[in-house]
């Protein structure tokens, strides 16, 4: 789901910077201490996850696992995300440092979900809601690259259109990651879950 550099118009990047800045600003400056080991291994673990990809055009297709990591962190897991961003843009130019902002958007904004999915789990239908903890962040996070693929130009509408339908397997996959994940740290250690 990383935007390659030099794809997008500048009147997408630098909105897509500000807000991004300021939000991780506003993270950071909460962040509490003791929270930093856990953001660290959420981090590590979206590094890895997405270090295999295929490339789509000005974009590729990976693993992501951005549901998780929101049902693990929260608001966090945006911390964890632009970390993991930053370094792969830095040291092996996946995605790249121009395209930061939009790409920590378009991964990042959708994983808070997975949390709220994790809290309606405790309410009712805890396997569905463990499928959908990732199912769902890279359904939307598929709209928003599309989206602001095809936002960049009307030459971007068939990659835009492509990258959505290349991401419909990997919702699945995603999906039944998280809900083996969830079942699996649900029944070792529960409190990893609060």
């Amino acid at each position: 789901m990383h935007i390659s550099e030099g794809v997008l118009k500048p009147e997408i990047l630098i909105p897509a910077a500000a807000v991004s800045a300021v939000w991780l600003g506003w993270l950071f400056y909460k962040l509490e201490f003791e929270k930093i080991p856990k953001i660290a291994c959420m981090s590590a673990l979206f590094f890895i996850a997405s270090f295999i990809h295929v490339p789509i055009g000005v974009t590729s297709i990976h693993l992501v696992l951005s549901g998780l990591i929101g049902a693990m962190l929260g608001a966090n897991a945006v911390i964890a995300i632009f970390a993991a961003l930053f370094l792969q843009g830095l040291l092996f130019g996946y995605g790249g440092i121009t395209t930061l902002g939009v790409n920590l958007l378009v991964m990042a904004l959708p994983a808070l979900l997975g949390r709220v999915f994790l809290r309606l789990s405790f309410i009712k239908f805890q396997k569905l809601m463990w499928f959908l903890v990732d199912f769902v962040p890279i359904l939307l996070s598929s709209v928003l690259l599309s989206l602001v693929l095809a936002l960049n130009g009307d030459e971007f509408l068939a990659v835009a259109y492509l990258a959505f339908m290349s991401n419909l397997p990997l919702m699945a996959i995603e999906g039944l990651i998280s809900l083996f994940a969830l079942t699996f740290i649900y029944k070792t250690n529960r409190d990893l879950l609060i």
